[in-house]
């Protein structure tokens, strides 16, 4: 095989995986909050239209 069909044989490969990678992580995505998404915090103090 010629050098450069085994490097894009390796780039076609890897752009694969990286797409399969984002559509499983797309597709099955883990239950629950991620980083940073304050879903724990309570919001039933807070009184609606009170602006500063």
């Amino acid at each position: 095989m010629n050098i450069q069909v085994v490097i894009v044989v390796i780039l076609f490969v890897a752009a694969a995986a990286y797409l399969g990678r984002n559509m499983y992580k797309t597709l099955f995505a883990k239950k629950g909050c991620g980083t940073n998404c304050k879903c724990g915090v309570d919001f039933s103090n807070v009184q609606p239209g009170k602006h500063k």
